[in-house]
């Protein structure tokens, strides 16, 4: 009997059970919350601790929700468990049972939830604040026996258990600021307004998040995120700290981590290490050649450990040193694979250069003073795009492929912004945005993911997550140019 199965028994038993009480057990009460056409109810069993939650609603989405909401009123970090199940396998696949923490009972209150849809996916949503769209990420795992949401500062993660197993963090985060107090509970949308739909709650648990102590463990989590809906969805998470993604024309994705380069199917899977030889110290500057053959790499395990560049077959072999001076890092190939570009620091300053791919002498395309950075080709090779810190603080510029008519593209907005990464059909640019205060490209820091229209110069914010450095160094782009991969982080205590 599979694991969906067991479900259906468990909650026919639950329903048989006499001691069905009209209160909301550890809760202090529940509502409707937004436009409802029947109105929604809870049964609490104090025999078996389970509730029942009955619900109609549109749905718990976009910018505003529709759902039945059973709650008490908490403040601090706090955690949420539970084991959730639908009464029926009917219905819309996306009717939604969740773990909520809710600013307040408005129908478009900012909140955080973890969702159990009826079709498997399990998923952290949030509404950042009032009046905003809804966004999410998905987790990589599907009808979850258990799950939890934890709130530690301006932050919430999802955790889920299968049958018989530990809780186990899933990977998604999401900044959502829940000033205190705050309401807390449980909740159910039919996503059908015309209908009515149950779910079952049972173990139910409201506790204090652990206090940090110790030194806090670092988990790294690659994603992919959707820039039509910046919908985000996990791909793999583990201990420990791993960077930088590229995506491949045959849907894998590659990044570094240990000094080594590896890569893992993008709908998620085991990583496997790409052989690359000697270069065992390998950095987060790396990207795979227009015709998908090679990947260049920047290496550190040679000449007094410092940065030289390198390009290997993509499969893995032995490297083949490109640039004679050190530090070199890699960032961008030139649409038809014949140069690189890269930063280099030559007496004390950091410039972007270019080389033939081929090897050969290296050509100074910047001279201003201080830090230009993360050179890339546009696909049509008209512009080399790079960052620079030339006006105080770091800002987009771009080039032609010559050094020259060198201007800024993203505004001055009193924002740090960071390694330019342009669209495969050139029409958007994503990059890494660090707060004004922030010097250099630390990692683990509050940042943003923002995105440019480069026809009009809009820009609008992908993601906002805990990063910095690993985040999105090197072009990660899909090949339709519809998705990005990226890395978040956690400081677990």
């Amino acid at each position: 009997m599979g694991i969906r199965s067991l479900w259906w028994v468990t909650v026919a038993a639950i329903m048989a059970s006499p001691a069905i009480l009209a209160q909301p057990g550890i809760f202090e009460g529940h509502a409707d919350v937004g436009a409802v056409l029947h109105a929604g109810s809870v049964e609490y069993d104090t025999a078996l601790k389970t509730y029942r939650v009955t619900a109609s609603g549109e749905n718990i989405w976009g910018t505003a929700d529709a759902f039945q909401f059973v709650w008490k009123k908490v403040s601090g970090d706090v955690s949420l468990t539970a084991e959730v199940a639908f009464l029926t396998a009917t219905g819309d696949p996306h009717k939604k049972a969740v773990l909520m923490l809710r600013q307040s009972l408005d129908a478009d209150a900012a909140y955080a939830d973890a969702a159990v849809h009826a079709s498997g996916l399990t998923s952290l949503q949030s509404r950042e604040e009032k009046g905003a769209a809804t966004h999410e990420v998905q987790a990589n795992v599907q009808w979850p026996k258990r799950v939890r949401i934890t709130k530690a500062g301006a932050y919430v993660y999802l955790w889920v258990a299968a049958e018989g197993e530990e809780l186990v963090r899933t990977g998604a985060s999401m900044k959502v600021a829940l000033p205190d107090p705050f309401y807390i509970g449980i909740g159910v949308s039919a996503h059908n307004k015309d209908a009515m739909e149950t779910a079952v709650f049972r173990n139910v648990e409201v506790a204090p998040a652990p206090a940090a102590s110790g030194q806090p463990k670092l988990y790294s989590t690659l994603e992919t995120i959707t820039v039509a809906s910046t919908d985000r969805r996990v791909v793999y998470m583990a201990a420990g700290r791993f960077e930088a993604p590229n995506w491949t024309a045959d849907n894998m994705l590659l990044f570094n981590g240990d000094g080594r380069l590896h890569r893992i199917p993008v709908d998620g899977g085991k990583p496997e290490t790409i052989d690359t030889g000697f270069a065992t110290r390998l950095n987060n500057d790396h990207a795979i050649s227009p015709d998908g053959t090679m990947i260049a790499i920047s290496d550190q395990s040679q000449e007094e450990r410092r940065s030289l560049i390198y390009v290997t077959p993509i499969g893995g072999g032995t490297p083949r040193r490109v640039t004679r001076k050190a530090p070199s890092y890699f960032h961008g190939w030139s649409p038809d694979g014949k140069t690189l570009a890269f930063c280099g620091e030559r007496n004390s300053n950091f410039d972007v250069y270019t080389i033939p791919a081929a090897g050969g002498e290296e050509t100074r395309l910047t001279t201003a003073e201080g830090l230009d950075d993360g050179p890339e080709y546009s696909p049509d090779g008209e512009y080399i795009y790079f960052n620079s810190i030339r006006t105080g603080l770091m800002q987009i510029w771009r080039m032609k492929p010559d050094g020259s008519e060198q201007e800024q593209v993203t505004p001055d907005d009193g924002y740090n912004n960071w390694f330019p990464h342009v669209s495969p059909d050139g029409q958007r640019m994503v990059f890494l945005t660090y707060e004004k205060g922030v010097s250099g490209h630390p990692q683990n820091k509050d940042v943003m993911l923002r995105i440019m229209t480069l026809a009009n110069r809009r820009i609008s914010v992908l993601a906002k997550l805990f990063g910095g450095q690993g985040t999105i160094n090197v072009p990660s782009w899909s090949p339709n140019s519809r998705r990005l991969a990226f890395v978040s982080y956690q400081l677990v205590p």
